[in-house]
Order: structure tokens, then C-alpha cells, then sequence
């Protein structure tokens, strides 16, 4: 039988483990005191109460300014040659790509203002990039910035796209905050033709999905930390194959643990 003391000293290293993990996510998605902040575990039925209640949490009109000011700091870094880690793996992911991607049509879901159109235009990819979002203030700035490309209004869950309707199909750090995530990776993987990628995708290890309410940006929003066996069953019942995984940032201790991940996929009947 376990001991109090024993009792008590796990707690404290769950404890421990969990703030700093906490600390790692908000370095991870911004610098620090920005980005991702106030972060509050949901358990059982509030998880599925707060989902519910934030689900439009996105379509705030005060995000589109405030993550814009990060981006565009990130994108003159990158302009001068500095390595952005969010950036840097996802031109990797496509140049590593095992077809060549250079005219290839690129549909971003979750693109926010479409920066990564920017993104890849600096990187020196010739693709043809199109980007949706659930947010009408985000895809207004994503015109405002670059009005030569598409973007859509959407909804993850119900793609208004034709089957195979691009090459490649980015979920652009989106899922983790769509309650119904499962529909949101059949969308994504209906409308890609040849590859699919769910791009910064917190996972845990060892536990089941974990959901947190948090502030970003200064709003309220609910952030979702798939299982990570689970979440690559549901790529695979999707006839998604894994053929690549880069890792941004992984804790683990005593089989338990989180992990950022970037998950490239390739349609097994393309």
C-alpha cells in the first residue's frame, strides 16, 4: 500500500511536471507573457461544457491584429536569414516532401492571415498557396495583406472543396482548438489529392486527451492535447500513412509526457 509520503511526493511531481510544461507551451506558441497564457486544466463534463462554449472563440475581432504583430516579427526574422522554428519546420516538411512541390496546389486550413503564403515565398517554394479560415476577421486581414491569393471563409468540419481538390492540404495549427476534431481530419483528409499535413499538433503520452481553457491573445479559447496513439489511429482510419514526423518540442518522464509535433501524411490511394 502506498504511503502518504509517497502519495505526497508524486503529487508534488505532477505538480511540478505540469507547470513546466505549462511554461514550455507558452514559449512554445509566443514569447513570453503573450501568446498562450493562464492556463486551467478541464476536466470530465466542463471539458465538453467549455468546448461548446468557446467553439467560436476564434472568430474574436481583436485576434487578427494582435497575432499579426508576433507574425510579422517572425517574418522579418526570417527575412534576415534567422532560423523562426515554426517556420523552418514546415518548409523542411514540403522540401522533404517525396515528390517535387514546386507548382503543386496548397490549401492552408486554419491560415489565420495567411502568412505562411509569406512563408513560403521567402523560402523560395513555388507553390500555389490558398488559405481558409473559420474567422471572417482573419481571412479580411488575409485579403487586406495579400489580395492576389484566395481565401475562403470555412469551417474545418465541412470543407466547401471538391474531393482531391489540392496536392497538399495543411492543417495550420487549428484542430487543437476544434472541439470536433475527428470531422475536422476527414475534411482535411477528403479535400488533399496527394498529402496531408497537421502542422504543430500538441500531443500527450501515456494519458488520455487533455483539455485546457487558457487565454490567447487575450482571449478565452479551449486547447485540446490529442493522445498521441489515438490521434495517429484516426490519420490512419482516414487512409493517411505517416511518412514523416518532426518533433518541436517533447517532455517525457516516466512514460509520461507531451510533445508538439508536426505529422506529414501521404493519402495511401494517391
Amino acid at each position: 500500500m502506498m504511503s502518504f509520503r509517497s502519495f505526497a511526493l508524486g503529487a508534488v511531481n505532477r505538480v511540478l511536471r505540469l507547470k513546466s510544461f505549462l511554461k514550455r507551451v507558452g514559449n512554445l506558441f509566443g514569447p513570453a507573457g503573450g501568446v498562450s497564457s493562464h492556463y486551467v486544466q478541464l476536466r470530465g463534463g466542463e471539458a465538453v461544457q467549455e468546448s461548446s462554449r468557446l467553439r467560436g472563440a476564434w472568430r474574436s475581432q481583436d485576434l487578427p491584429v494582435r497575432q499579426r504583430e508576433l507574425v510579422d516579427t517572425q517574418l522579418a526574422a526570417l527575412r534576415r536569414g534567422e532560423p523562426v522554428d515554426v517556420f523552418d519546420v514546415m518548409t523542411r516538411a514540403l522540401r522533404a516532401l517525396p515528390s517535387d512541390v514546386r507548382g503543386m496546389s496548397v490549401l492552408e486550413v486554419g491560415c489565420s492571415s495567411g502568412f505562411y503564403s509569406e512563408v513560403f515565398e521567402i523560402a523560395g517554394l513555388d507553390v500555389s498557396y490558398a488559405g481558409c479560415d473559420y474567422s471572417d476577421a482573419f481571412i479580411g486581414l488575409a485579403r487586406h495583406k495579400y489580395p492576389a491569393l484566395r481565401f475562403e471563409v470555412e469551417d474545418a468540419t465541412a470543407l466547401n472543396y471538391g474531393d482531391n481538390a489540392f496536392d497538399i492540404v495543411i492543417s495550420g495549427c487549428c484542430l487543437l482548438h476544434i472541439p470536433e476534431y475527428e470531422a475536422a481530419v476527414a475534411e482535411t483528409a477528403r479535400v488533399a489529392c496527394r498529402y496531408a499535413i497537421f502542422h504543430r499538433t500538441p500531443v500527450v503520452l501515456g494519458q488520455p486527451n487533455v483539455y485546457y481553457r487558457k487565454q490567447a491573445y487575450g482571449v478565452e479559447t479551449v486547447e485540446i492535447h490529442f493522445n498521441e496513439p489515438q490521434f495517429l489511429t484516426l490519420l490512419d482510419r482516414q487512409s493517411l500513412e505517416l511518412i514523416a514526423t518532426y518533433t518541436l518540442d517533447e517532455f517525457v518522464q516516466d512514460g509520461v509526457g507531451s510533445a508538439n509535433r508536426t505529422y506529414v501524411c501521404k493519402k495511401m490511394d494517391s
